[in-house]
């Protein structure tokens, strides 16, 4: 089963940062994100990637091209013909690196792959985002459901202090950033039938806009509820979160 990873947009709330390298390859502790993207979905046995570039393409499909270098332990024998040797943790790891554009958005970057996603349901998640999700959970849950698309929904760690006042203004309690208890908000790491091509056009678009609002008014659209660690890594702040929890 193919595993589509966004990883073409421009960072821009990153500033200096992405000026040099792409998001995706942004280290958390010693890591490129997308490194452990990869991890967390190999570790559930998927090992067939997708991955829709944009800005800085070439930097990503060079770091890809040697995964198993960059990510293994490596033992290398001088002799009259040289032999290096590899982990073999990453044994069977496929990547289309796919050129999609850099000015393109989510939608139209997943239109433009739509001929390499032969099978009858995809996972997708994007380049920045880290959760410990339960990959084959998820999967089951699609599966039982019966719908086009599911969407991995999280309640986020609130920014500030969550307070309760009561009608004389006075606190019932102070909870210093707790998860917001009210709502859910899209936490990436999707499966979808390929039926959802039948949602996507050529037009430049957001996914998070017209597709998935219009698989949600066709009722084709299930959230798949995740209690457990989740980051976005869109500024320096989260980055900074992000390297004490994972």
């Amino acid at each position: 089963m193919k595993v589509v990873i966004l990883a073409g947009g421009r960072g821009i709330r990153f500033s200096g940062l992405t000026d040099s390298i792409p998001k995706p390859l942004i280290n958390i502790n010693g890591k490129p994100i997308i490194t452990k993207i990869i991890e967390h979905y190999n570790s559930f046995g998927f090992k067939d990637f997708i991955v829709p570039v944009g800005y800085k393409g070439e930097m990503i499909k060079s770091y890809l091209k040697n995964f198993d270098l960059n990510n293994s332990n490596l033992k290398v024998s001088f002799g009259q013909n040289k032999k290096v040797e590899y982990d073999k943790k990453f044994d069977g790891l496929s990547f289309q690196v796919i050129d999609t554009g850099i000015e393109t958005l989510t939608a139209l970057r997943l239109y433009r792959i739509k001929e390499f996603l032969k099978d009858d349901i995809f996972m997708l998640t994007y380049g920045d985002g880290l959760s410990d999700v339960n990959i084959k959970d998820l999967l089951n849950f699609h599966k039982s459901h019966g719908k086009i698309g599911t969407m991995t929904i999280i309640r986020p760690p609130g920014r500030f202090g969550e307070i309760e006042l009561n009608k004389n203004s006075e606190i019932l309690y102070f909870n210093e950033k707790p998860k917001i208890s009210k709502g859910w908000i899209n936490g990436g790491y999707f499966v979808f039938n390929k039926e959802v091509f039948d949602f996507i056009s050529e037009k430049n678009e957001m996914l998070e806009q017209f597709p998935l609002n219009k698989l949600s008014e066709e009722n084709q659209l299930v959230g798949y509820k995740h209690e457990g660690i989740w980051n976005c890594i869109d500024t320096p702040r989260d980055l900074e979160y992000a390297e004490k929890i994972f």
